[in-house]
């Protein structure tokens, strides 16, 4: 069968001839606070997924979510409904590694937020264990379903340098880890799909402000295929940005995620053999929703029996570059 593509990610269906209409996925939200209440919706909302329960230590807000969506609440995971054959870790960091491992006790696929784990040790224990069991693992890289990524993917052609910035306001709900794990994450997640090359050398600095962790970063990454990509961090600036940047021979791609909006800057020699220049063209995106591209290909997967479009293996990856530029920033703290 032709291969499919989510975000650019091409693989090929299993199962699910043409025609074939499968069952809904019965799913269940576990944590239903600022992110996961949004994943509870957009489980209700697909055609494709039915939310069977969401799981919160606080009753009210659980309790809230639930009747909202139509669906049950459980204090704990162990009060689950039998039914339930993919969860949604929507916990705090530091618990996604117990959550996934007692979801995937009760044979069930896993769609688990970014981070994929608090540390690496972690992340390749869930890895395995998915793996070994069968079990569709996503990782919530978001950013891989924004609708300007998808239509850079287009115009990509080894890039000799990557630029990007992704600053904001303070966010208090975020107390469990700096602001490498928490936002450059989803940078490096994006560049390493998109580059395919392996991470030569890393230099990064970083300072606390306001948490015991860092909350503004820099790093410098160098490919072994020649790129550069220098990535800047702040969750303690007043205003929000969030651009990326790609320099290569027969262009300039400048991506603006909150905006959905892709510029392309390209030379242009007339026929008259004037001087060349410099021709922009904008891209506007139409501004669809990327959580519910990213929770419908989850769903797709599992039914389709096909691996993630973000692997628990791309999710280690991405975890990995984070804890080596984290640890080159704590030993100059």
């Amino acid at each position: 069968m032709p291969p499919h593509s989510w975000a650019g990610c091409p693989y090929h269906f299993v199962g699910g001839g043409a025609g074939e209409v499968s069952e809904p996925v019965q799913v269940a939200v576990i944590g239903v606070g600022h992110l996961g209440q949004h994943h509870a919706r957009v489980f209700h909302e697909l055609e494709t997924t039915n939310l069977v329960a969401v799981v919160d230590i606080d009753p009210e807000r659980g309790r809230h979510i639930a009747e909202e969506y139509q669906a049950r609440y459980c204090s704990s995971m162990a009060q689950l409904p039998d039914t339930v054959e993919a969860v949604s870790v929507v916990t705090p960091t530091v618990n996604h590694l117990d959550s996934a491992l007692e979801a995937l006790a009760r044979e069930c696929h896993i769609f688990v937020e970014k981070p994929i784990t608090h540390s690496v040790e972690e992340a390749q224990q869930l890895v395995e264990s998915a793996e070994k069991q069968g079990k569709v693992l996503q990782v919530g890289h978001i950013e891989r379903f924004n609708s300007a990524v998808i239509e850079l993917r287009k115009y990509l052609h080894e890039p000799g340098f990557v630029e990007s910035h992704r600053l904001g306001p303070p966010v208090p709900r975020v107390k469990d880890i700096g602001v490498v794990k928490d936002l450059m994450i989803h940078d490096l997640d994006l560049i390493l799909s998109l580059l395919e090359s392996e991470v030569e050398s890393v230099e990064a600095v970083g300072i606390p402000v306001l948490t015991p962790f860092e909350d503004i970063a820099n790093a410098r990454l160098h490919f072994e295929n020649g790129c550069i990509a220098n990535l800047t961090v702040s969750r303690v600036t007043p205003e929000h940005m969030r651009k990326i940047r790609f320099f290569q021979s027969d262009a300039y791609l400048s991506l603006d995620y909150q905006q959905q909006q892709l510029q392309i800057y390209r030379k242009v020699v007339s026929a008259e053999g004037d001087s060349p220049t410099i021709e922009r063209k904008i891209h506007q995106m139409e501004k669809g929703d990327a959580l519910r591209r990213e929770l419908a290909a989850f769903a797709e997967a599992i039914q389709k029996q096909t691996r993630a479009v973000v692997t628990g293996q791309d999710g280690l990856r991405a975890l990995a570059l984070a804890e080596e530029i984290s640890r080159q920033i704590h030993r100059r703290l």
